[in-house]
C-alpha cells in the first residue's frame, strides 16, 4: 500500500516562490491564481536574534479530508493512494469544497469554471517523476514520497525528527503536507496560519445534501431525453421507409 505525503523543511525554505512559479507552469494556472503559494510570518525577536518562518500553503491531501463530504456532486474524492482529487468532468463549479477546505488550498479556475487545487502532481507520479515543486526547489526545502515506506524520507522526518502537522485541536483532519524545522518555527506558522472551521452555512449543507440526487436526476434525465430523440428519430426513419 502506498500512501503519499509531503514534508517543508522549514529551516531550509528561503521563500523564493520557485515552487509557486514551476506549478502554475506546469499546471497553467491562471494569473492571479496558484496551486501551491509562500505565506511569511511576521519577523519577531530583536536584532540580532530574529525569528520568522515561511509557511508553503497547499492542498494537505487529509485523511479525514472535509471538502469530500462538501461536493454535492461527488467530483472530489480520495484515491488509493492518499490523494485527494477533483474529477473535473463531475465538477459543478459550486465551490462548497472551497469554503469547506481548512487550508484555504481550493479555487474555482477562472477558465474552466471548475475547482482547481494541488493533486501532488498526479500526472507527473504516473510518469514516475517527483512533483514539479519538489524537483525545483533550488534549497532542497520539500520532500514526497510513501509515508508507509520506511526506507523514505519522509517517513524519517515524520516518525524519527518529528515533523509536524498544522493541526488545531478544533480541526484535527490528518492533513498528509507536514512540516520540519525549530519548535519555535513551527510554532510560529502555526500561530499565524491555523487551519480554520469549514465555512460551509448551514443552509449549504442542506443544499448539499439534495443537490446529489437533483446531479444524479439531471443526468439521468438527459440520458433519457436523448434516448427518446433517438427512437422517435429512428420511428420516423422506419415510417419514411415504408412510405
Amino acid at each position: 500500500m502506498t500512501r503519499y505525503a509531503m514534508v517543508t523543511d522549514l529551516r531550509k525554505c528561503v521563500a523564493c516562490q520557485a515552487c509557486t512559479a514551476s506549478c502554475n507552469a506546469e499546471w497553467e494556472v491562471p494569473a492571479g491564481y496558484s496551486r501551491t503559494q509562500i505565506k511569511k510570518t511576521p519577523i519577531q525577536g530583536t536584532f540580532p536574534k530574529l525569528l520568522a518562518g515561511n509557511l508553503v500553503a497547499q492542498c494537505a491531501h487529509c485523511d479525514d479530508a472535509p471538502c469530500i463530504p462538501a461536493c454535492p456532486s461527488a467530483a472530489t474524492y480520495r484515491d488509493s493512494k492518499g490523494i485527494v482529487q477533483v474529477d473535473r468532468e463531475a465538477c459543478i463549479g459550486c465551490g462548497y469544497c472551497v469554503e469547506a477546505c481548512p487550508y484555504d488550498a481550493r479555487f474555482i479556475n477562472p477558465t474552466l469554471k471548475k475547482v482547481d487545487k494541488c493533486d501532488f502532481c498526479a500526472p507527473r507520479l504516473e510518469r514516475g517523476q517527483l512533483p514539479a515543486c519538489v524537483t525545483t526547489c533550488p534549497a532542497n526545502a520539500k520532500f514526497f514520497g510513501d509515508l508507509d515506506d520506511r526506507s523514505s524520507d519522509v517517513f524519517r522526518m515524520v516518525f524519527t525528527e518529528g515533523a509536524h502537522r498544522r493541526e488545531t485541536p478544533e480541526v484535527a483532519v490528518g492533513p498528509n503536507v507536514y512540516y520540519l524545522g525549530r519548535a519555535e518555527q513551527v510554532e510560529m506558522v502555526l500561530a499565524n496560519y491555523p487551519p480554520r472551521p469549514s465555512r460551509l452555512p448551514v443552509a449549504g449543507t442542506l443544499w448539499k445534501k439534495m443537490a446529489k440526487p437533483l446531479v444524479i436526476g439531471a443526468v439521468a434525465m438527459t440520458f433519457l431525453g436523448q434516448a427518446a430523440a433517438f427512437f422517435h428519430q429512428l420511428r420516423n426513419g422506419e415510417k419514411e421507409h415504408e412510405d
